[in-house]
């Protein structure tokens, strides 16, 4: 009897908890917990370091008022401009010295033509569904989005150079709500 007791006790214990243990090894999804995440996210996808780069039409943005770039260069196929207009002639692999000079990177560019990932003007559901979509997000699943948050031109954005905002939370937080947002599920906040 005892052993029989012994086992049932097995039994139901490994029972609960295979039924309470997230699945795949991956963080237990929550809606609630991964649109409160998203959220802040957005904050910073809404800043001027990263709209600006990230414009509805095809000239980006500059400055903390997101207005069009004086220059009015234009995306390219490859987003790195057209013609004589190229990013790389002014955007130099750093920083410029001096206030409001170009920011730099040694890869500055704009998404691509046939992939612009656009987050000016898009609704925190909008662009929460864009970002979760492969075919809207540069082709990047889960894994590859949350290693995107330490890419070069994303920490770009918390060295913008003199005279410029910072996005309103900072690269460690920043990280932190997209890994979240991410792992919880993806979850799009509702749409108003």
């Amino acid at each position: 009897m005892a052993v029989i007791a012994l086992l049932l006790t097995v039994v139901v214990v490994t029972n609960t908890a295979f039924r309470y243990a997230p699945q795949g090894g991956a963080a237990a999804k929550d809606s609630v917990a991964s649109a409160q995440a998203f959220m802040k996210v957005y904050s910073v996808l809404m800043s001027p370091r990263c709209v600006n780069c990230h414009p509805a039409g095809d000239v980006p943005l500059q400055g903390d008022k997101s207005e069009l770039h004086t220059m009015a260069p234009k995306r390219g196929v490859d987003g790195k401009g057209l013609y004589a207009m190229k990013c790389a002639n002014c955007h130099q692999p750093a920083n410029t010295p001096g206030l409001h000079t170009p920011p730099g990177h040694p890869n500055w560019h704009l998404p691509p033509a046939d992939m612009k990932m656009v987050f000016q003007g898009r609704t925190p559901n909008e662009l929460a569904k864009q970002l979760m979509d492969p075919a809207r997000n540069g082709h990047k699943d889960r894994k590859k989005l949350i290693e995107h948050a330490d890419d070069g031109l994303v920490l770009a954005g918390w060295n913008p150079g003199e005279g410029r905002t910072l996005p309103p939370m900072s690269h460690a937080e920043f990280k932190k709500a997209w890994i979240t947002w991410i792992t919880k599920g993806g979850y799009a906040p509702a749409a108003k």
